[in-house]
């Protein structure tokens, strides 16, 4: 618990909070590599994603090769990297897009596959062509699956973001390593809690976001579902009985 204590002294410790190196400094680049990380492994797999649940075509592939990036030992690829490409940002940017991918994929092709076909087909009846049914009908519906899906990558990458340190001298994982390599554990251990108290705030904003792209339609019928879901009831001598009219 003293260390515990420790750590907290550390963290609001006006010294680490002016200069290079400073905590808020080091905030700043942890969220300019994720957001790095982030948006390169979007672009790569939110597309696709969406193409697999749109056509419902490569699904199988597409889950094959989500489960098979989620196995690989993310500080193993940073080594294997580092030692090919060097010291530097590159190395962990790499892997770190490598971690991030699954969940980005998996959440865009759940997202357009959880739309109802008949919606879909109905839309086409209409005459509406395919880039319309994914702009206007398939994203919007699926979109808060989607978001999850960034919500957890972005959780992924922030948390591993740390290993950034290793190679690179950029991050809050930079605490974690320093105080590991002098023994100061309320350095690392301070660095740690600001890892988890930046994934807390940005995990906030991803749920919030989640409730917000829900498309008003979509919230006003599962309000009217609700609301006109019959009384439970039980059942008493094999004869039921609603709550509201107990005898």
């Amino acid at each position: 618990m003293n260390l515990f204590f420790d750590a907290i002294a550390w963290i609001l410790d006006p010294v680490n909070w002016t200069g290079a190196g400073s905590i808020p400094d080091r905030i700043v680049q942890h969220l300019a590599v994720s957001g790095a990380v982030l948006l390169i492994a979007a672009a790569i797999a939110l597309p696709l994603g969406g193409v697999v649940g749109h056509t419902g075509r490569g699904k199988n592939l597409a889950v094959m090769v989500s489960g098979g990036l989620r196995a690989l030992p993310t500080l193993g690829l940073l080594t294997l990297f580092g030692i090919w490409i060097g010291i530097g940002l590159t190395a962990p940017v790499i892997a770190l897009v490598i971690l991030a991918i699954p969940p980005l994929l998996a959440g865009a092709y759940a997202g357009f596959e959880s739309v109802d076909r008949r919606t879909v087909d109905a839309a086409r009846a209409v005459g509406m062509r395919e880039s319309q049914i994914v702009g206007k009908v398939e994203l919007p519906l699926g979109m808060p699956i989607v978001v999850g899906g960034i919500r957890s990558a972005t959780l992924q990458i922030i948390a591993t973001a740390t290993l950034a340190a290793y190679i690179a001298d950029e991050g809050l994982g930079r605490f974690i390593f320093e105080g590991l390599k002098t023994r100061d554990y309320p350095e690392m251990l301070g660095g740690s809690i600001l890892v988890i108290i930046l994934a807390l705030v940005v995990d906030g904003a991803f749920a919030l976001t989640q409730r917000v792209v829900v498309p008003a339609g979509v919230r006003a019928s599962r309000t009217r579902e609700l609301r006109s879901r019959p009384t439970r009831s039980r059942t008493v001598v094999g004869r039921p009985i609603h709550e509201g009219n107990r005898q």
